[in-house]
């Protein structure tokens, strides 16, 4: 059997610096970093999904970023199967594939090797759910997920509609829900040797403090116009239109709130989703937790990175 690829990955909640972390990272191991970002994929919303800009990529090669249009539908197994591309491309050309990103169900997929099957959609069922959705909003949708499927209904953010549908639509198909999907398809051996990093703050309210200031600096960027062209082209944009960072400014368009106020509330579900994050990522095995902010992270990584080379 081949050597496993070896990977790092740098995971944890927002506005906690794993860009900055996975740049610096890279140019200290000439690595490559593949973002694993639900939002970053797509192109002309640089803004709101924080992608990173040239200057903080510093050179460094960023995959998996920028590269799709916004109608464009994008599940964890496409991601998966490209960032499996990736790894082996960059570990071919004799780089370090740095993955970075805080998509649990992304980053806890690629490294437990799911395999995800091909199944018959049934438009049917598919278009009786979204009729569903449309007349009646996406609470009784959600119920019903929480009633058949406790465990992945406290994964799965009732604003993600998608991962909703999905659930009920394989529920109905096959009897089977997605929690007993997943644990069928995990992989008996992982297939890769992944050096996992989180990055948090010591208190909570530090890291509250840097959500706020980033949402400030997005305001400063253009945010707004970005949203804008989300609100206006909301039923082709899905994806973006429930994303955190857009949907948020969606009532100072219609006139019903003001302008600090939508940005409030834009603060508030960045930390509500950074709760999540971190709930998330706690539940893998194997993270080793680092201060974020700390600039000697990056050469802490490095260090264990030799440290487990030198074990194998």
């Amino acid at each position: 059997m081949a050597d496993k690829a070896e990977i790092i990955v740098i995971c944890g909640p927002t506005a906690t610096g794993k860009t900055s972390v996975s740049v610096a990272l890279a140019k200290m191991l000439s690595g490559e970093v593949i973002s694993a970002d639900s939002m970053q994929i797509y192109q002309g919303l640089r803004i709101g999904t924080a992608q990173p800009t040239k200057e903080e990529m510093q050179g460094v090669a960023h995959h998996l970023v920028d590269f799709l249009a916004p109608e464009t539908v994008f599940s964890v197994a496409d991601f998966v199967k490209l960032a499996a591309e990736k790894i082996e491309e960059i570990t071919a050309r004799g780089h370090v594939p740095i993955i970075a990103g805080g998509t649990g169900l992304y980053i806890s997929s690629l490294v437990d090797g799911i395999r995800f099957t091909e199944d018959r959609s049934d438009p049917a069922v598919r278009e009786r759910l979204q009729q569903r959705l449309q007349a009646e909003g996406i609470e009784p949708l959600y119920e019903a997920l929480a009633a058949i499927d406790p465990d992945y209904a406290q994964k799965v953010h009732p604003n993600n509609h998608g991962r909703v549908l999905r659930a009920l639509e394989i529920y109905e198909q096959t009897g089977e829900t997605m929690t007993e999907r997943l644990a069928k398809s995990k992989a008996k051996e992982k297939p890769y040797r992944a050096l996992l990093i989180g990055l948090n703050t010591p208190e909570r309210a530090q890291l509250y403090e840097r959500i706020d200031r980033r949402v400030d600096l997005m305001l400063e960027q253009g945010i707004l116009e970005e949203a804008r062209t989300v609100y206006e082209h909301r039923d082709s944009y899905r994806t973006a239109a429930q994303a955190i960072g857009y949907k948020e400014f969606f009532p100072y368009f219609e006139g019903t709130a003001a302008l600090p106020e939508c940005a409030q509330a834009l603060k508030q579900a960045s930390r509500n989703y950074a709760k999540r994050q971190l709930t998330w990522f706690r539940r893998m095995e194997g993270i080793t937790w680092l201060a974020a902010g700390d600039e000697s992270v990056p050469a802490q990584i490095a260090a264990m990175r030799q440290s487990a080379e030198q074990q194998k």
